[in-house]
């Protein structure tokens, strides 16, 4: 079992930017890939970003390419997502994930957080 708690959520304004963190409960959080994925009101949960074990490989949705960065820390057991110019379109509830393979498909993430608010004004 790993467990993941995200912090770092909160009101910003649109182009402003924050920080997600993900804790891991387990030192084997560097065997696993790490995915952040968001949720909107009213909408399916997608996909935003991936990373390998190692760091050395990332993945983006193309509607934050370029604005937000994934990245870990696996001596601090952590992941994080670093988001800039933020849009209103951004308004959702991120989640991060952990999984045994690398995959953007929501279905093959073996552990969930519990999510946090993001909510950008204009």
């Amino acid at each position: 079992q790993v467990q993941l708690v995200e912090s770092g959520g909160g009101l910003v304004q649109a182009g402003g930017s924050l920080r997600l963190s993900c804790a891991a409960s387990r030192r084997t959080f560097n065997s696993y890939f790490i995915g952040w994925f968001r949720q909107a009101p009213g909408k399916e949960r997608e996909f935003v970003a991936r990373i390998n074990w190692s760091g050395g490989m990332t993945y983006y949705a193309d509607s934050v390419k370029g604005r937000f960065t994934i990245s870990r820390d696996n001596a601090k057991n952590t992941a994080y997502l670093q988001m800039i110019s933020l849009k209103p379109e951004d308004t959702a509830v991120y989640y991060c994930a952990a999984a045994e393979r690398w995959t953007s498909i929501g279905r093959d993430y073996d552990y969930w957080g519990q999510g946090t608010q993001v909510t950008v004004v204009s």
